[in-house]
């Protein structure tokens, strides 16, 4: 992995019209500036973790059924996976996430970069969907 992976990932997203910031060492904040979505990315090594929150809802509102319809393998949301992870005051964030391996930072890494990240965009238009009437 390049040294500077995380300045060239940053160049990549940049240049794809995305509005990037360094959110900490290994981190960026990607806005998607159309629609004003916003998710974190972060590079552990040579895998690049996306992030990015759907909702944050009381915890008491994280029912079994909706746990039933995150987890359904036909949901809708193919490419990424939901997590929950308490933000304490009994509040819960509900968010999508996903990830790629990256290899040497060249055109077929590129390409992986920007295809999770358009697949997690997508995903969580489908994962509001789904989780609307359980999380108003």
């Amino acid at each position: 992995m390049p040294q500077n992976a995380l300045a060239q990932i940053h160049e990549l997203l940049a240049a794809k019209r995305y509005s990037v910031t360094e959110s900490s060492e290994s981190g960026l904040r990607i806005l998607e500036v159309d629609s004003g979505l916003a998710m974190q990315a972060e590079l552990q090594g040579e895998i690049l973790f996306f992030s990015l929150v759907c909702a944050t809802v009381p915890a008491a509102r994280i029912t079994p059924a909706l746990m039933q319809k995150m987890l359904d393998a036909q949901n809708g949301i193919s490419t990424s996976h939901f997590q929950l992870s308490s933000l304490g005051d009994g509040q819960t964030a509900v968010t999508l996430n996903n990830f790629c391996k990256l290899q040497d930072l060249g055109p077929d890494d590129e390409d992986d970069i920007l295809s999770c990240v358009s697949f997690l965009l997508a995903d969580v238009m489908q994962a509001r969907n789904l989780l609307a009437a359980d999380l108003q």
